[in-house]
């Protein structure tokens, strides 16, 4: 029975054997006969050396060298504006004039109190010589004259703020007041800027700081006209570090004399630093970043035709739509830019660069 038992077990893993002989056969059969895939399409590009002027960049915000809203001291009815909206105006000029008649009704009443005062005083001078009066009673009358000299001068300055005047050249705003109007104290009645020059507000990491002096050129660029860039230098560089960021302020004069750039916008500064470089160059598409390194696809010539060859490689400084590459590439080889998402080491490809990725140092927002 014993002997009759094995001879089944047998038979079974005979069985077994044969059929996964088999399946493994017909697997490989499937293997074989099943479709190869053909190359990927890449776009490609050849690295190459380029010229690179090392930039400190920012993005800041413009302000006027002097700007303040113009408002009254004083309460009073206006009687005349001599501005319009948007006007430029030099200092000094007449921007509002108030209701000043009471005022200088008094002030003249004032005056010819000081008047008197100054004739009492002439006349018993007079008198102290002859000793008709006393030293005291002159005392009294060059007091009483300088008291109301001062009141003199106390409402003649009173009168002067009714004439409310440019406190320096600039641009005016636009303004919501009219003759007739009363204003209270404080009242906004147009604001004014001073916009040629402006100043530009940017900040730098403090590692950088080594690199800025007052006097450098800075260059800026805003949206609003492309490609236009303003020139200007630096003024000033707070000597704090905030704490909470760990940035130092900067601050530019730029020249404005098409009064084309306004306070409050922002604007990119740039500022060269050293002498020119020479860097080998790619597109930054061409990069695969990876939490274990950056990596790209190189193109070579196989056994077969084109293949990939994945390479790692170091980057370095970005300007615009390029990055430096430090470490693991060569110039000349040819490397892909689109199209790594289905490669890997060995993938046999096919080059069409009938459609480049951005490769501008200097790119512009596609809407221009």
């Amino acid at each position: 029975m014993t002997k009759r038992m094995l001879i089944m077990l047998g038979g079974v893993v005979l069985l077994i054997a044969v059929l996964g002989v088999g399946f493994f056969l017909h697997i490989q059969k499937l293997i074989a006969n099943s479709p190869k895939p053909g190359p990927q399409t890449v776009s490609t590009t050849v690295a190459k050396m380029a010229e690179w002027q090392p930039q400190l960049s920012s993005v800041g915000t413009l302000t006027a060298v002097h700007g303040v809203d113009i408002s009254s001291e004083v309460a009073g009815q206006v009687r005349s504006l001599h501005f319009k909206s948007g006007q430029d105006v030099k200092a000094g000029d007449v921007l509002v004039q108030l209701n000043a008649d009471s005022d200088q009704a008094q002030l003249r009443s004032l005056q010819a109190a000081a008047e008197l005062a100054a004739t009492t005083l002439k006349r018993d001078r007079a008198q102290l010589a002859i000793e008709g009066v006393s030293q005291a009673q002159v005392d009294a009358d060059m007091a009483d004259l300088k008291s109301k000299t001062a009141l003199v001068a106390q409402q003649a300055a009173l009168v002067a703020k009714k004439t409310i005047r440019a406190p320096f050249s600039g641009r005016l705003g636009i303004t919501a007041v009219n003759p007739g109007q009363y204003l209270n104290p404080g009242d906004k009645i147009v604001t004014l800027q001073t916009i040629d020059p402006v100043y530009v507000d940017f900040n730098l990491p403090q590692r950088q700081i080594g690199q800025v002096r007052v006097g450098q050129p800075v260059k800026v660029k805003s949206d609003a006209f492309g490609d236009e860039v303003f020139h200007g230098k630096i003024n000033a560089i707070n000597p704090k570090i905030d704490p909470a960021t760990r940035n130092v302020q900067i601050e530019a004069t730029i020249a404005n004399p098409k009064h084309k750039l306004l306070p409050g916008m922002f604007a990119n500064a740039t500022i060269d630093v050293g002498s020119k470089q020479k860097h080998l160059t790619l597109p930054q598409t061409a990069i695969t970043y990876n939490p274990y390194g950056s990596t790209v696809f190189i193109v070579k010539q196989g056994k077969n035709g084109l293949e990939a060859q994945q390479a790692f490689v170091t980057t370095g400084d970005t300007r615009g739509d390029q990055v430096a590459i430090t470490a693991g590439l060569k110039e000349g080889q040819e490397v892909v830019t689109s199209g790594q998402l289905k490669l890997k080491t060995g993938t046999p490809v096919t080059v069409n660069n009938s459609v480049q990725p951005a490769n501008s140092p200097n790119p512009t927002p596609q809407e221009h």
